[in-house]
C-alpha cells in the first residue's frame, strides 16, 4: 500500500522531484530511497557522489528521484503522485527495500513492495527497461543480512531479462559473508563514491546496450538537493536508515 511521508521536508522535496519530473529530457530514470539520493544530490556535504555520478552517467540524460529513509511503500507513493508522470524515459533504475528490512519487514514482505513498484513504473513508463538492483549489504546492523539474501533471491525472479532485468553488484562490494570491503561504504549502510563505481560498474554494459554510447553532451535537469537546512535532514537519512 502507498503511503506518502508526514515529515513537511519529505513533502517538500516531493513537490520539487515533481517540478523536476516536468521538466523532461530524462532517459536515464533513477529512483530508490539515499542510497540512491545520495548519489545524484546537489547537497555539498555529497559532492564527491556527485562528481562519481557526473562521471559515469553524463550524456545518458540521467536524473536522480531518490528520497532518504523512503520505504517501498514511500516511493510507491511519491511515483503514484507525479514524479515520474510525463517522464516517458527510456531505462528505470531502481533499488529499494532496505529501510523495510530494518524495520523488520519479512522478505517477502520487501519483494512484494518491490513488486508493486515495478507495476506502477510498467504503468507510468510502459516503454521503460527497469534495472532492478539488488539490496546492497548492511554492515551497521548484520543481523539484516540473512533477510537482504533472501529479498534478493526473490527479487532476481521478478526479472525476466527483458522489461525487467535484475542486477546483483554486491560481489563487488562485500565477501562471500556480507562484510563489505574497506572504502565501500561511509558508515555501514550508504556507499562511498567507490561503493557507487562497483555500482556503476554493473550498470554500464546494460546502459550501455539499452540507450547506446554517451553523448558529448546532456539534457537532463540539474540535479536537486535536500531542502532542509544544511542538507541534513530527513532526505539525508534518519540514522539506521537510508
Amino acid at each position: 500500500m502507498a503511503r506518502a511521508r508526514g515529515d513537511e521536508n519529505s513533502l517538500v522535496a516531493h513537490r520539487e522531484l515533481v517540478a523536476k519530473a516536468k521538466k523532461g529530457g530524462i532517459d536515464l530514470y533513477f529512483v530508490g530511497d539515499s542510497i540512491t539520493r545520495r548519489w545524484g544530490t546537489s547537497d555539498a556535504v555529497w559532492k564527491p557522489m556527485l562528481e562519481n555520478w557526473t562521471a559515469n552517467f553524463f550524456g545518458w540524460n540521467a536524473g536522480n528521484f531518490g528520497w532518504g529513509a523512503d520505504m517501498t511503500q514511500n516511493i510507491l507513493w511519491r511515483l503514484q503522485n507525479g514524479e515520474l508522470d510525463g517522464v516517458n524515459p527510456k531505462v528505470i533504475v531502481l533499488m529499494a527495500g532496505t529501510n523495510n528490512v530494518g524495520a523488520g519487514y519479512s522478505a517477502e514482505q520487501v519483494a512484494n513492495g518491490v513488486s508493486a513498484i515495478l507495476k506502477v513504473c510498467h504503468e507510468k513508463a510502459g516503454k521503460a527497461t527497469i534495472v532492478l538492483t539488488g539490496i546492497t549489504p548492511r554492515n551497521d546492523q548484520m543481523k539484516f543480512l540473512p533477510v537482504i539474501r533472501e529479498t534478493n533471491a526473490r527479487l532476481a525472479k521478478l526479472a525476466d531479462g527483458k522489461r525487467v532485468r535484475f542486477l546483483d553488484v554486491n560481489s563487488g562490494l562485500a565477501d562471500g559473508q556480507g562484510k563489505l570491503f574497506e572504502g565501500m561504504t561511509v558508515d555501514g549502510l550508504h556507499l562511498s563514491a567507490k561503493g557507487y563505481q562497483v555500482w556503476a560498474d554493473g550498470l554500464r554494459p546494460i546502459l550501455t546496450d539499452l540507450l547506446g554510447p554517451r553523448a558529448k553532451t546532456d539534457h537532463a535537469p540539474e540535479p536537486t538537493g535536500d531542502p532542509s537546512v544544511g542538507g541534513r535532514g530527513a532526505g539525508g537519512g534518519v540514522p539506521g536508515t537510508s
